[in-house]
């Protein structure tokens, strides 16, 4: 269910209160009510685990992970969950967890069905090389820029 705000007579004119990424992101969770959302939270708990320096963002009515440039999106759709890894085609992937977007040059994605689950050891390393391949190219600019 939505959460709505009811403005009040003294609110009428005041800008509404800042709504964190954070919190848009709990919220979609809890709105999903369905295994769609307990497999987002999932994978994003392990992206936390995974990089506890992560930041959360809402940007295109959905969540996205960043650490030095924006590593995954993350997607719902009615038959799977969806994270788009935004340099994908540049993370070495050994456990093959990829399985969606391969044709591309850039992005490579994991889908997620219903009563599918990843490897959370490897979801982890592979999110930790996605950051990785961020920091790289977050030296490799700064060097240019000197």
């Amino acid at each position: 269910m939505p959460v709505r705000r009811t403005e009040t007579k003294e609110d009428m004119g005041k800008p509404e209160p800042a709504v964190t990424a954070t919190e848009l992101i709990t919220r979609k969770i809890a709105e999903l009510a369905d295994w769609r959302g307990e497999t987002l939270a999932r994978l994003r708990k392990l992206i936390h685990q995974a990089d506890p320096e992560v930041a959360e963002e809402w940007k295109w009515d959905g969540p996205v992970w960043s650490h030095d440039g924006i590593v995954c999106t993350g997607e719902v759709y009615k038959a799977k969950v969806k994270l788009t890894f935004a340099k994908g085609a540049s993370v070495k992937d050994p456990k093959k967890l990829f399985n969606s977007s391969l044709e591309g040059n850039t992005r490579r994605a994991l889908d997620v069905a219903e009563g599918e689950e990843p490897d959370a050891e490897a979801f982890k390393a592979l999110f930790r090389a996605a950051v990785q391949v961020n920091a790289e190219g977050a030296k490799a600019r700064a060097k240019k820029a000197t």
